[in-house]
């Protein structure tokens, strides 16, 4: 069984555990494998800013990486919540780095995990004269602060 098909195996599981009934398709994305949720319930499958799909994400990569260390990253998605959210997500970077290049005000971002702080930080490598700066530490959310790029910086 590959690692894909055992981690559908693991969010189906998950899923059945949770008594949601749902189905689970992997799809291939330009940032890998993606499981795909669908549901009736996909309300209480995503939650709150997509936080319990968050959660569920973490859970299939944590159980399937018990079983394939080196399995590669598995997303988790609902009706394609993710996909309709990163875009959003991303076009609203691009305006704060443009208003941060123009103002040359800083601005910080709302908390974000890890997987959105690193999408954060690949857009931002794009942005000329731009830079993104995460907190030091072990919390789950962090502020990055987008700000304008120092002359004396390394580039």
């Amino acid at each position: 069984m590959s690692t894909v098909e055992t981690a559908t195996k693991i969010l189906d599981t998950m899923l059945g555990h949770l008594g949601i009934p749902a189905t689970v398709e992997s799809e291939q994305t330009q940032d890998g494998p993606c499981l795909q949720i669908r549901s009736t319930e996909s309300k209480t499958i995503i939650g709150r800013e997509g936080d319990r799909l968050d959660d569920l994400q973490y859970l299939v990569n944590r159980v399937l990486r018990r079983q394939f260390p080196k399995a590669e990253r598995i997303k988790v998605d609902c009706e394609h919540y993710r996909t309709i959210r990163e875009d959003q997500m991303a076009t609203e970077i691009r305006e704060i780095a443009a208003r941060v290049r123009s103002t040359g005000k800083s601005h910080q971002l709302r908390p974000l995990n890890a997987y959105y702080r690193r999408m954060v930080h690949n857009i931002l490598i794009s942005e000329e004269g731009i830079v993104g700066h995460s907190p030091e530490g072990e919390d789950r959310l962090k502020r990055i602060t987008v700000s304008v790029k120092s002359p004396t910086a390394g580039s």
